[in-house]
């Protein structure tokens, strides 16, 4: 019968280090299930009375907060507390007997350093105003505690950059919302450290659902240029990029928007469209702007003569823009030498004649021109108070000539051959019944 060898006793060493490791077992079991003085732990208030307040901590026994640390948070503004109430408490003393020794007061002074440690755990993002900056990143409040994400953290920020470039950087972003993850909590060595590159994506998402939320059509909203391209402007509201329609940025035809906006620059929006479906907005910079139609008629009253810039030339006549946003149309019945001119014949885009005002319509937006109806001795007191030298071919289509002066006149002045109950064109001649129709087509 073969008989198995006996255990060996262990080494003097070995007994000392399990003896040592099931010490330090024991008393980690003990603390979390008695505490340790300086924990901060959250409670429910069980009762609050003349004495104090007792508050259940999780822990063996229960915790009691004196009446004077309840009398210290009302006078510091923290507020009254109340059975039911969820607090924080600070572990002050263990008694062998009886209640744990606690403060809510001195835990409120701690309180944050407990919120920042439960962000940590959770992953939670944190929002806030960036309050400064220093050589090595931004600084950020939390609570009464100030916090700190470093260079490495900081989304736009990237290595290699120069001193003087990252301190621009670093100063646009303060007092700009962020948002953030906690990266590490040291209460002892009072550290809070944040990362914004952890958190950047996750709070973009927030902050544009948030955005489209609040979004209503009609709304005015300030933002940012943020791209520019052929057909419009995305501007930036904080979170949601809109589109502003080339035919949105203003009263006057915007032929690049590049021209007009460059990247960075702040504006004012009005919310034209919300699809919160597809997360698409529509703006207009346009309707921020005063209306030039807006007593139009005060501007450029009848008869008046008035100076323009030729921006279309078609088959039915010119296209001529008084003001920004103010359009006119010189149909080619009323050009110098109707019928037998074409109007590419005689205008070119780019050039300014004088012109006569027909007929302003402001339900419509649209002005009726004439060069033919102005009169010789009315195109030269013209030149003589606005002694500009016209090009030759604006005085072509100006000036008017000697054998069409007679006519012109009597036209002109006979005011009443324009009745108003007749549904006139802007020219007021042959053919003026098609004129509206051809210039929509235009």
């Amino acid at each position: 019968m073969q008989l198995e060898p006996e255990p060996q006793p262990e080494s003097q060493e070995e007994g000392e280090i399990n003896m040592e490791t099931l010490l330090e077992e024991h008393l980690d079991q003990q603390e979390a299930y008695l505490g340790k003085r300086g924990d901060v732990r959250m409670g429910e208030v069980i009762e609050v009375s003349a004495d104090g307040a007792l508050v259940d901590i999780g822990l063996k026994r229960e915790g009691f907060v004196p009446a004077e640390d309840l009398r210290q948070l009302e006078r510091a503004g923290m507020g009254e507390v109340k059975a039911g109430d969820r607090v924080p408490v600070v572990i002050l003393g263990m008694p062998e007997e009886g209640y744990v020794e606690a403060s809510i007061f001195r835990a409120r002074l701690e309180e944050d350093w407990l919120k920042a440690e439960e962000m940590l755990k959770s992953g939670e993002i944190y929002e806030t105003e960036v309050s400064g900056y220093n050589r090595g990143g931004l600084t950020v409040q939390f609570g009464r505690i100030r916090g700190f994400v470093p260079l490495s953290h900081i989304v736009g920020v990237r290595r290699g950059l120069k001193e003087t470039e990252r301190r621009e950087r670093l100063l646009d972003m303060v007092g700009k919302p962020i948002g953030l993850r906690v990266l590490e909590v040291d209460r002892q060595r009072r550290r809070l450290i944040f990362s914004q590159r952890q958190a950047y994506r996750a709070w973009q998402r927030r902050r544009r659902r948030r955005l489209l939320e609040e979004l209503e059509v009609g709304q005015r909203r300030s933002g940012v240029v943020s791209s520019i391209t052929d057909f419009g402007v995305f501007v930036d509201l904080g979170g949601v990029d809109g589109l502003v329609h080339v035919s949105e940025l203003a009263w006057h035809h915007v032929e690049n928007p590049r021209e007009v906006f460059k990247v960075g620059d702040p504006v004012d929006v009005v919310v034209l469209e919300v699809d919160r479906a597809r997360e698409r907005v529509g703006l207009s910079i346009k309707q921020t702007l005063e209306d030039p139609w807006e007593h139009v008629e005060a501007r450029y009253p009848l008869n008046s003569l008035v100076k323009g810039t030729v921006t279309r030339v078609t088959e039915i006549g010119a296209f001529v823009e008084l003001e920004p946003g103010i359009e006119g149309l010189l149909h080619v019945s009323e050009l110098i030498g109707a019928p037998n001119v074409a109007p590419k014949d005689v205008l070119k885009p780019g050039e300014r004649p004088l012109l006569k005002v027909l007929r302003v319509d402001r339900s419509r937006r649209r002005i009726g021109l004439s060069a033919r109806r102005v009169r010789r001795e009315e195109w030269e007191d013209w030149a003589a108070q606005h002694p500009e030298q016209p090009q030759p071919s604006e005085a072509k289509a100006a000036a008017p000539a000697v054998e069409e002066a007679e006519p012109a006149v009597e036209v002109a002045e006979d005011v009443d051959l324009l009745p108003e109950e007749e549904d006139i064109s802007p020219v007021g001649m042959e053919g003026e019944g098609d004129a509206d129709a051809e210039a929509d087509q235009a």
